[in-house]
């Protein structure tokens, strides 16, 4: 299997210059003035294309995701995810927080809610609604997607929309699970953000825990031993 970041032209990819979120366009332009070695534009999804299991984030960090082009690549977030991404077989290589680490992911991939960088890592609600239009496709387009794993209650949200769930009967709580159309299943688990992190909201314990039983729905072809 082999990870790869989705090209721009693929139908579940915003364009480089998206100009759907006004306020995000705006920060990103102030962003690519300030950095212009940045990546600085909407992050596409990364992973293997034949994913059974999605992990979808919130949005990309400012000097993490924003500056290296590649999702929880470059701040404290990443080191959790990947690190667990490898632990259970989801991943290869290792994470050097840069996207030419030669990191690869087997049997997963990973998409934000908002793809864009938004201020203070605080998108509006209609921004993740406009978002929307771009991460049910790419859900849509993983032929193998048996589960999805949203981080935190915003990327729970969308990820139940984007799947056609409904909210009031999927209420967002670390570990739990909910029946998604489709025959899949969506996990929650808290953001794996530095705040949670330091507030030991989330421990690695309680992290590893959630991939821990997703392995009750890996296929069989792909059994991997912890």
């Amino acid at each position: 299997m082999t990870s790869i970041i989705l090209a721009d032209t693929d139908a579940a990819e915003p364009p480089r210059d998206c100009p759907l979120c006004p306020r995000l366009a705006e920060f990103r332009h102030v962003q690519q003035a300030a950095h212009p070695d940045w990546f600085n534009a909407p992050v596409p999804a990364f992973g293997d294309p034949a994913a059974w299991i999605a992990i979808v984030g919130l949005a990309p960090g400012l000097q993490g995701a924003n500056r290296t082009g590649r999702p929880f690549t470059g701040d404290f977030a990443g080191i959790l995810l990947y690190e667990t991404l490898v632990k259970f077989g989801l991943a290869e290589g290792v994470y050097a927080a840069r996207p030419d680490d030669g990191l690869r992911l087997t049997g997963a991939m990973i998409v934000n809610a908002v793809r864009c960088v938004p201020p203070q890592n605080k998108p509006t609600p209609l921004e993740i609604k406009t978002c929307r239009d771009f991460l049910t496709p790419a859900l849509a387009a993983l032929p193998n997607l048996r589960l999805v794993v949203a981080l935190g209650a915003i990327a729970h949200q969308s990820a139940v929309k984007a799947l056609g769930g409904r909210l009031p009967k999927a209420r967002f709580g670390h570990l739990a699970e909910h029946a998604m159309p489709g025959g899949l299943t969506l996990i929650d688990s808290y953001h794996c953000s530095r705040y949670n992190q330091n507030t030991r909201v989330l421990t690695a314990e309680m992290f590893e825990a959630v991939f821990a039983r997703a392995q009750a729905f890996r296929p069989a072809a792909a059994t991997f031993q912890a």
